[in-house]
């Protein structure tokens, strides 16, 4: 009690030390060139921009690098020879889980160990040009701690937008369902709720402590161990508590699920993102296209490339593999359905699933079934940001945004293989890598 009456009395000397440590030594407006930008807003390239940045890091002007000025005063980037484009957002990671351990061989590490290695995570995605990513779930809320850790200076990564934990049912996808009970905790697992009070208690109490998205399991789960992917795992009325209650305190719902009636049960309550999609259906299709409410579908089709290859040696079980196995092609050939009828898509890779570094590869895979160049780029960027509500703070080189960018040598809208080796980042105006 001692101690803690010492620190509250304190606070506040110690929050102004903290300061001093933390308060940048100065700030400076900059000017970011290159030989073109691709503008995701209106799907056109422009020729030599001077991107104008304040020294709080948002856009001021863009203007024609051939005839414009600048001062001595203002940093330049000069980015020459290199095409920018938006820094590149992905809707679904999980920052704290290493692709390489799978299945019972998380069992060799101890409880912190996750959220070292989410630090490596953000880094790897941000040098591969995502400045924002939103983590849906994690465990000990990792995801928080880490967005703490690098707004505050602590560690370099992207923007988060994290989830805590993810909302589930006892014994679903989103519950510990590999071990047996005499190994259980005693009670349930955080977030996990079998009413509609407990899931709106679990929506409060996820956003108390730092989500800014609301994640919910509707169906059974590849990764998971006695859950099928298209099971569905709560109701339509029970997702409808969990929306309306997120919407309420001005959070927006992301969905994992793979099985058709768990898309549709979605769907019909206000969900805002689809994640997986796998198995869905063409009313599902319909009901997603025709919703007044904006609904994104989330759809992860690259990763079975590097479970399918790696997964056993890395120590996913087979039960999981065959799920695994089951389910890609049919979720990219939904992809594939659900683009041509005019679903609204977002990018998003399932990184943890696969390594962080890799997720650039998604794009050819994107392209192949049904997006051009230009569409795939804008669901990382343009449509991302309207789906998480910050299309006024990321998804384009716009004025009022920050100046997140990434430059590539050749031209991403010819060859959209170029976004799987980014050569520059900026993040809020300043170099990154």
């Amino acid at each position: 009690m001692g101690h803690s009456l010492y620190f509250l009395r304190n606070a506040g000397v110690f929050a102004i030390a903290l300061a001093a440590v933390s308060a940048p030594v100065s700030a400076q407006n900059s000017v970011i060139t290159a030989d073109k930008m691709i503008d995701v807003l209106t799907g056109k390239a422009v020729d030599y921009p001077a991107v104008f940045v304040d020294a709080d890091g948002r856009i001021t002007s863009i203007a024609d690098a051939r005839t414009v000025k600048w001062g001595s005063d203002v940093k330049h980037i000069n980015l020459s020879g290199k095409t920018i484009l938006p820094g590149l957002i992905d809707m679904h990671v999980h920052l704290d889980g290493p692709a390489d351990i799978g299945g019972y061989r998380g069992l060799e590490f101890t409880d912190s160990f996750w959220g070292m290695t989410a630090v490596g995570s953000a880094q790897a995605m941000l040098k591969a040009g995502f400045t924002t990513v939103r983590n849906v779930g994690s465990d000990n809320r990792n995801d928080i701690g880490l967005k703490q850790a690098i707004e505050n200076g602590y560690a370099t990564g992207p923007r988060i937008v994290p989830a805590g934990y993810a909302l589930g049912a006892t014994g679903g996808h989103c519950d510990s369902t590999f071990l047996p009970p005499s190994l259980e905790k005693s009670g349930k697992e955080e977030g996990i709720a079998d009413s509609e009070d407990e899931l709106r208690y679990q929506v409060r109490r996820q956003r108390k402590y730092g989500a800014e998205v609301i994640k919910v399991c509707a169906t059974g789960g590849v990764f998971s161990r006695n859950t099928e992917p298209g099971q569905q795992q709560l109701s339509e009325r029970e997702l409808r508590v969990i929306a309306d209650e997120a919407h309420q305190w001005g959070l927006r719902v992301a969905a994992h699920a793979h099985g058709g009636d768990g898309i549709k049960a979605a769907i019909k309550a206000g969900i805002d993102t689809i994640e997986h999609a796998s198995l869905v259906d063409d009313e599902g299709i319909k009901l997603a296209a025709a919703r007044p409410r904006p609904v994104w579908f989330s759809m992860d089709i690259f990763n079975t490339d590097y479970t399918q290859s790696e997964g056993a040696k890395n120590g996913v079980l087979e039960d999981n593999l065959r799920k695994d196995r089951e389910v890609a092609q049919i979720q990219r050939d939904n992809f594939r359905k659900a683009h041509k009828a005019g679903v609204k898509m977002v990018f998003a890779s399932d990184a943890g699933v696969m390594p962080h570094a890799l997720v650039g590869g998604q794009f050819k895979v994107m392209v192949e079934y049904g997006m051009t160049p230009l569409e795939a780029i804008q669901a990382a960027t343009r449509n991302a940001a309207q789906a998480l509500g910050r299309d006024k703070d990321v998804g384009a080189i716009a004025v009022g945004r920050f100046a997140d960018i990434i430059a590539v040598d050749g031209d991403p809208l010819a060859n959209v293989r170029e976004l799987e080796s980014v050569d520059a980042v900026v993040k809020g105006g300043k170099i990154v890598n």
